[in-house]
């Protein structure tokens, strides 16, 4: 059991983690700031949205102090799995404080009904007959470390996927548009804008049609395909967890669209993302911050379900190579659309594709 000073200690430590982790979403200060922090998610993905953050602002201190030479950080790892791959943290490295989750265990006879499950006790069996799960029941700090924070043996590199300017990855648009198939949708290429309405492209729910103009580079169509399949994902009519805000659904459309193409090698520069705070702070009852937590959250569960059903050549995870992490989040789960609804396009201030 521990004691009260220790959980006295804790509660320090996660006051001290939540306060840099305001400090992060109050630097995302420009649309700018938010294409980097989504193209940085994309490359760690395996991590929570907050962690994300929590690790790019730290990076970007030690950075600052001289200790890296790079501005942001590569592959990222506790102590001991630096360890297990023959790599040493170097001495004077500070570790970057992140979220880890306590789990416990859970039995139910009727695991179907949300309401029949328990928690076990700590050496408590389950009785005949129940399934077990492990939830997160808490949270606890825990330390990561970056590579150019270690040394030792060498880590092996993935491939990554290389680009011409305006190319599409391959395989990247038959995977997406297989993707929105499933889904219930059929894709449509169009001559130009204005057969759907001045827009790069243009979800019709009721009609069930993803559309998206053919007359701009290869790449540009893969990322509209991408933002469209996020709206399909996140904001048909039906899902529960879709406030109805047109501003957040851009930001998180064209977030969700940055992460793929950022996980793919394309340059994401020329694209144009709203000031998320300035959005944010037109939904009512809800600070900005958390807001920002939200829609970064729900855009890195869709973009990293999309990126792990498709069979391309994608950047890591942060992750480094060898390591395998298990995951204690459960998986997304996607809510299917309802047939009929709205028009929902990527038209209009930062949601067209430049």
């Amino acid at each position: 059991m521990a004691s009260e000073q220790d959980r006295s200690t804790q509660e320090v430590k996660l006051d001290e983690i939540h306060a840099r982790l305001a400090t992060a979403v109050e630097q995302l200060v420009s649309g700018d700031d938010w294409r980097q922090a989504m193209g940085f998610a994309a490359r760690f993905r395996s991590r929570s949205f907050r962690n994300t953050l929590l690790i790019w602002a730290q990076h970007r201190g030690t950075f600052e102090s001289g200790l890296v030479t790079e501005p942001e950080p590569t592959y990222v790892a506790g102590y001991r799995q630096w360890q297990s791959l023959g790599r040493q943290v170097s001495k004077g490295q500070p570790g970057y404080m992140i979220f880890a989750p306590v789990t416990g265990q859970f039995a139910s006879l009727t695991p179907h009904d949300p309401e029949s499950w328990r928690r076990l006790s700590r050496f408590e069996k389950p009785r005949p007959g129940e399934a077990v799960r492990s939830r997160m029941v808490a949270a606890r700090t825990a330390h990561v470390w970056d590579v150019s924070q270690t040394s030792g043996d060498p880590i092996p590199e993935r491939p990554v996927p290389r680009l011409l300017e305006g190319d599409a990855p391959t395989g990247l648009w038959a995977g997406l548009a297989a993707l929105v198939e499933a889904d219930g949708y059929r894709v449509l290429r169009v001559e130009h804008e204005g057969m759907i309405g001045g827009a790069n492209g243009l979800t019709d729910y009721g009609a069930r049609t993803v559309a998206v103009r053919s007359n701009m580079a290869a790449a540009a169509q893969v990322k509209t395909l991408a933002h469209e399949l996020a709206h399909v994902r996140l904001h048909g009519p039906g899902n529960p967890d879709w406030a109805g805000h047109r501003g957040i659904g851009e930001v998180e459309a064209e977030s969700v669209a940055l992460m793929i193409g950022a996980a793919h090698g394309i340059d994401t520069g020329s694209y144009t993302i709203p000031y998320v705070a300035g959005w944010a702070g037109t939904v009512a009852d809800k600070n900005p911050a958390e807001v920002v937590h939200a829609t970064g959250e729900r855009v890195r569960k869709t973009a990293g379900v999309v990126l792990d059903a498709l069979n391309t050549v994608q950047l890591g995870d942060g992750l480094p190579p060898g390591l395998t992490r298990v995951k204690t989040r459960p998986h997304a789960e996607r809510i299917p659309s309802a047939p009929f609804g709205q028009r929902r396009s990527e038209v209009g201030g930062a949601a067209r594709s430049l």
